[in-house]
């Protein structure tokens, strides 16, 4: 019938869609009402819990502090120091938070909704933008929480070593406080919303982490009177992470002319990328929603049961876009070269561990002098914070050993016993990790820094060590997080020293004999690192022996 004969006009595929959309929520928000009740709870006992901690250590030093500022007592004496170092590493730290959200999206990202939600809830025929965007104002709140912190910190800090005064100090530093973490957000939305940016986020990674360690290297140099001024005013309007360090200097002895005029465009930038994140949130395609939602829900059941290893796998496999590199060294024409040559050529594979072994080495090396020149009990906690770095730059190399521990079966192409074949996996995270070791302390060297640097190469031994002693503790132990009877509340302490039994020997073993006094002499250090070195590496052996009778088929 046509409109002329008085019919009515046939309805478009558009007028027969029904918006169900907020019948849809309200009628959720009726059935997990229960739910939500008790996750409030739970979430208000941890608001609680952090706030009652902060108040007490952080709020109580600080009241006293300031108490003691009124009634004479000088906090000024490194204040100087602090104002020069902060150009610098303000820049570090804003561009550091925007790298690692931004790698976060990569697997996880803001806008990451439950499985249920995303499987179920959003393959229907219902809006997405009401249900994504409050994931996306619950990351942008969880963001602002260690931005508010800094800022106090910021404002604590300023108003003891620089009698700024808290309110003025901590009311500029909120400017990058609240507007970094939001911007480093947006970032990570764009990483989830489209797919060159999060391209263009694995290209980057490298450079810009090689920019962070550069400024933080010149933050030290600046906090040991080394400053070059006019790369700090290049740095400080060089970008989004840059303009909190002007603003934050505004109300100091140090200010550099064009705080307002950086708090302009930072606030007036924040802005329009929370309105791009906002409509760009619901758009995020929905095959990316899956695949962070199933990457996310691993990662917290790996965590649930201490799986700290099988999360980190979890969120290394997520990323399966990434180029891969498939470099090919000549086979080995001897057999004893074999193991070395697959370790070799696993970690030229894998150039991110190479890249995380340097950007941890970085500051080690950087504590080095500094342990030196401290004593009492600074020395022995700076020495300390070295090894440690220095562990977990060791530990970047050893992947091919723990990946053989992960499954003792996998070592049956190998004529080696296991234990024998697990000290062969040690030959090229030591050669590597001393290497790294050298190079680092020759250019610590040429940057003024003592003759105690060339320890680091030495040192590298007992790390590897240290490291293989890990990679050797096979599968998870979960039931020693239940102590036996007359243990009392140890067990997460056992755990702790079964999981972490390497660093947690070496790492208070090297502080007290570099960090006690002045030192030991050279020869006595070389004997010290050697016998730290064999003792670990006869234990990361018995542990090979033991995890492979533990896999051994029963009779």
């Amino acid at each position: 019938m046509s409109l002329a004969d008085g019919g009515a006009p046939p309805e478009s595929a558009e007028s027969e869609w029904v918006d169900w959309t907020g019948d849809t929520l309200a009628l959720l928000r009726a059935l997990r009402a229960p739910h939500r009740r008790s996750r409030a709870g739970q979430i208000g006992y941890t608001v609680y819990v952090g706030m009652m901690i902060v108040l007490a250590w952080g709020g109580m030093f600080s009241i006293g502090a300031f108490a003691n500022a009124s009634m004479g007592t000088d906090y000024t004496a490194h204040g100087a120091q602090l104002l020069a170092a902060l150009p610098a590493g303000v820049c570090a730290l804003s561009l550091g938070l925007i790298l690692v959200v931004a790698r976060d999206a990569l697997w996880r990202g803001p806008v990451v909704a439950p499985r249920a939600t995303v499987d179920w809830l959003l393959a229907q025929p219902l809006r997405p933008g009401p249900v994504l965007r409050p994931w996306l104002w619950t990351s942008c709140a969880v963001a602002l929480v260690p931005g508010m912190l800094a800022a106090a910190a910021s404002g604590v800090a300023l108003g003891l070593m620089d009698r700024t005064g808290f309110l003025p100090a901590f009311g500029w530093a909120l400017g990058g406080g609240v507007c970094v973490p939001l911007l480093a957000t947006c970032c990570a939305v764009a990483v989830e919303r489209y797919e060159r940016v999060a391209r263009f986020v694995r290209r980057a990674t490298p450079v810009v982490a090689v920019l962070v360690l550069l400024l933080a290297a010149q933050s030290a140099l600046a906090w040991n009177g080394h400053r070059f001024t006019p790369l700090e005013r290049v740095e400080m309007w060089s970008g989004p992470w840059g303009w909190p360090a002007l603003v934050g200097l505004t109300p100091t002895t140090a200010a550099v002319p064009g705080g307002w005029a950086a708090l302009v465009p930072l606030v007036l930038l924040t802005a329009v990328a929370m309105v791009l994140a906002y409509r760009a949130a619901a758009y995020i395609p929905l095959s990316s929603l899956r695949h962070r939602a199933r990457t996310a829900a691993g990662v917290a059941a790996a965590l649930r049961t201490a799986e700290l290893r099988s999360a980190r796998m979890v969120m290394a496999q997520s990323d399966q876009r990434a180029r891969r590199v498939r470099l090919r060294i000549p086979p080995p024409t001897r057999p004893w070269l074999a193991v070395p040559w697959r370790d070799l050529t696993a970690l030229l594979r894998a150039p991110s561990r190479l890249g995380r072994a340097v950007l941890f080495s970085a500051p080690a090396l950087l504590l080095a002098p500094a342990a030196v020149a401290a004593s009492g009990v600074d020395r022995l906690l700076i020495t300390a914070c070295s090894v440690s770095f220095g562990y977990l730059a060791a530990a970047q190399l050893a992947e091919p050993a723990r990946v053989e521990a992960d499954d003792p079966r996998r070592a049956g192409w190998s004529p080696y016993p296991y234990g024998e074949l697990m000290l062969r996996h040690a030959v090229v995270p030591a050669l590597a990790s001393v290497g790294l070791g050298a190079v680092g302390a020759a250019v610590a060297v040429l940057a003024g820094a003592g003759a105690a640097v060339w320890l680091a190469p030495l040192v590298a031994l007992p790390l590897t060590a240290a490291a293989m002693v890990n990679a050797c503790r096979g599968p998870s132990r979960q039931e020693l997080m239940y102590s036996p009877t007359g243990m009392g509340s140890m067990g997460p302490f056992i755990f702790l020293a079964w999981y972490a039994a390497g660093p947690v020997t070496l790492v208070p073993a090297l502080a007290l004999v570099f960090g006690l006094g002045r030192g030991p002499s050279a020869p006595l250090a070389v004997s010290w690192c050697l016998v730290f070195a064999a003792v670990l590496l006869y234990w990361a052996y018995q542990r090979a022996l033991t995890l492979s009778g533990r896999h051994r088929p029963k009779d």
